[in-house]
């Protein structure tokens, strides 16, 4: 029997955490306490007044490393980081794994990782497996589309088998808040798919739905609960749920949902979960307010970053940018999908639902097989849209920015920044949508007069990533006014510039 195939045996005899690597009562985390001081991150200090005697021991340590990592040389080690953009922080950091049986992961998740298909760990699993299954708390900054669900859901599912089975009225074990609906749909799909093989129940939890399924599923009981804030607070105020079993805490998109307000629901939600905890920390970005986040929930953590900490795209994706007056982008779009539409899917931005639904309308006047899904959509309006793209049954979907990050939709060959976003970070997160998992994709994207405040940074982008600046987008980051006929990017692809064929 598996090492992690403990849940069945005697609660007594797992590892008291007291004696784990040296750690008293007052500290959390799996290994020795590190020379990160509290003025890093300063978890710790919760920890003086919240009373741990009272609470259940667990354990959270199952990494045993492999003969063939054990084998690896610093100076191996350090290449290998360097070859896959892997930048390491904190004290005590595991060595890279570069097969999934180094993982020391039981059979049964090898198999399912075999079944699906991956040929080896992404950069992100290939650290933060080895950190995430010592028990520490990680940080970990991937861009989109790199592989990091997986990268806390396996250790999740191992630590879910090594605690005591639940019991009548119990909460979840593992915890993770997402924020949005799809993407919390879409963790759920992995947990279950991942999770079957040892009996691991799972649940979404999220709002714009009836509660009575969810409820149910609350209280039977499941090991793995994928929530958005609102939803879960909901839950646990009704008494349909409570967190006083979950040792394994997971914040997907964190700096998405302090951009869109959850903050308070974040903090009342950790409040209520013991404070030695594992807490893995994950954001495609790093600014100060997630920084400050991190600083009060996380304890000595690693911290993992995939390629530069700085904002760039993902390089398999082709960008190209079309400098055009707000007037001629419908007829622009109109001729963009006459001269790519080939049957894949094409995902196309759009600032504001009410833009959605009128281009989604006139597309569909004109003969496009498109459909839009944002946040006034229903539930299961939006449920419907998604299976219906991720079908292939209509190829084109309008969306605002609730799909532009989380939404995982194999073969999107396409993305079409129909209005160009708020943010940098935004703009980067939608491209994101394709050029998944070693696909290759393209961005086409409109930029009018509107949006010059954002061209010195765009050439920036479009530069780290060895794409074509045009000579119009080029002048207006210097300042000079865009050309009012829209000239450049996707008429100029025939001549040369960016590739493909020149327009009819």
């Amino acid at each position: 029997m598996s090492r992690y195939d403990s849940r069945s045996g005697d609660p007594t005899s797992y590892r008291d955490r007291k004696s784990d690597s040296g750690f008293g009562v007052t500290g959390y985390g799996g290994s020795a306490r590190s020379s990160s001081s509290k003025k890093d991150y300063d978890g710790a200090e919760s920890l003086r007044t919240f009373d741990l005697d009272g609470l259940t021991p667990f354990e959270k340590n199952f990494y045993v490393e492999s003969p063939e990592v054990e084998r690896m040389s610093e100076k191996e080690v350090e290449e290998y980081r360097q070859r896959r953009e892997i930048t390491i922080e904190g004290r005590d950091v595991p060595k890279p794994i570069k097969s999934f049986r180094d993982t020391g992961f039981p059979e049964y998740v090898l198999e399912e990782v075999t079944k699906a298909g991956f040929v080896e760990p992404t950069p992100i699993q290939a650290q933060g497996w080895p950190m995430a299954l010592k028990g520490r708390d990680l940080i970990g900054i991937a861009e989109t589309g790199s592989g990091k669900t997986l990268a806390y859901l396996l250790p999740a599912i191992v630590h879910v088998n090594a605690q005591p089975i639940l019991s009548p009225g119990d909460g979840p074990i593992v915890l993770v808040l997402a924020p949005t609906r799809e993407l919390a749909v879409q963790i759920q799909q992995e947990a279950t798919k991942f999770g079957s093989s040892s009996k691991i129940k799972s649940t979404c939890i999220y709002g714009g739905v009836p509660k009575g399924p969810q409820v149910r599923d609350l209280q039977r009981g499941v090991e793995i609960v994928i929530a958005t804030p609102g939803r879960l607070i909901d839950m646990i105020e009704s008494h349909h749920t409570n967190l006083r079993r979950v040792t394994y805490l997971v914040l997907d998109e964190a700096d998405r949902m302090l951009d869109m307000g959850f903050d308070p629901q974040i903090r009342k939600i950790v409040s209520q979960i013991r404070p030695d905890r594992q807490t893995l920390y994950w954001s495609a970005t790093w600014p100060k307010e997630v920084e400050q986040l991190a600083r009060q929930f996380l304890y000595n953590p690693y911290k993992v970053i995939i390629g530069s900490p700085d904002l760039k795209a993902n390089h398999a994706i082709r960008q190209i940018v079309d400098i055009i007056t707000e007037n001629q982008k419908y007829n622009k779009l109109v001729k963009l999908l006459e001269d790519i539409m080939d049957g894949s899917r094409i995902l196309i931005f759009m600032d504001t639902k009410k833009g959605c639904d009128q281009i989604t309308r006139q597309l569909r006047m004109d003969g496009w097989p498109a459909l839009s899904i944002h946040g006034d959509k229903s539930q299961a309006e939006r449920d419907w849209v998604l299976s219906e793209f991720k079908a292939g049954k209509s190829p084109i979907m309008t969306a605002t920015d609730v799909a532009a990050r989380g939404l995982d939709v194999k073969d999107v060959k396409f993305v079409i920044n129909y209005d160009f976003p708020g943010s940098l970070e935004d703009y980067v997160h939608r491209i994101g949508r394709t050029g998944r998992a070693g696909a290759k994709g393209t961005a086409y994207t409109f930029f009018t007069a509107a949006n010059a405040r954002f061209a010195k940074e765009l050439i920036a982008l479009l530069e780290e990533a060895g794409q074509k600046v045009s000579p119009e987008l080029a002048a207006m980051g210097r300042g000079a006014p865009p050309p009012p006929s829209g000239h450049g990017g996707f008429r100029d692809r025939g001549r040369g510039y960016g590739g493909g064929r020149p327009w009819n």
